[in-house]
C-alpha cells in the first residue's frame, strides 16, 4: 500500500510496523524523539549488552525510525518524527475505512440501507 503523498512503499510499511513490533525498539524511538542521545547512552537504559542496543538501532535505522549522526567520538541517534507522521496517517487511513464499514453496517442494523 503506498499513502497518497507521502509514498509509503509496502515494503517501507513493512519495514516500519516489523521495528515497532519490539518493545525496546519503540522505547529507543520515544527516547530518541523527545532527546537526541548516543548510543552508548541508550545502552545503560537497557540490560542487554551495547552490541544488542547497536542491533536494535539498526533496524530502527532501515525503518528510517531514527538516524545516526556522528559527532565527535560518538554517534548519536535522533528520532525521525516524519516518519512516525507517516505511519500515522496509514493508520488513520485504515481508521477510516473501518469507520465506512462500521457506519454502513449501522444503517443496515437500523433499516436505513
Amino acid at each position: 500500500m503506498v499513502v497518497q503523498g507521502d509514498e509509503l512503499s509496502d515494503e517501507q510499511v513493512n519495514r516500519i510496523f516489523r521495528a515497532l513490533a519490539d518493545a525496546t525498539r519503540r522505547d529507543i524511538v520515544r527516547r530518541t524523539l523527545v532527546e537526541e542521545a548516543s548510543i552508548s547512552d541508550l545502552a545503560q537504559r537497557y540490560d542487554m549488552s551495547f552490541t544488542a542496543v547497536q542491533k536494535h538501532i539498526v533496524v530502527l535505522e532501515a525503518a528510517d525510525l531514527v538516524a545516526r549522526i556522528p559527532r565527535g567520538r560518538e554517534r548519536i541517534i535522533r528520532g525521525n518524527p516524519e516518519t512516525i507522521r507517516k505511519a500515522q496517517q496509514l493508520l488513520g487511513h485504515f481508521e477510516q475505512i473501518w469507520r465506512g464499514r462500521i457506519d454502513r453496517l449501522d444503517a443496515l442494523l437500523a433499516g436505513d440501507n
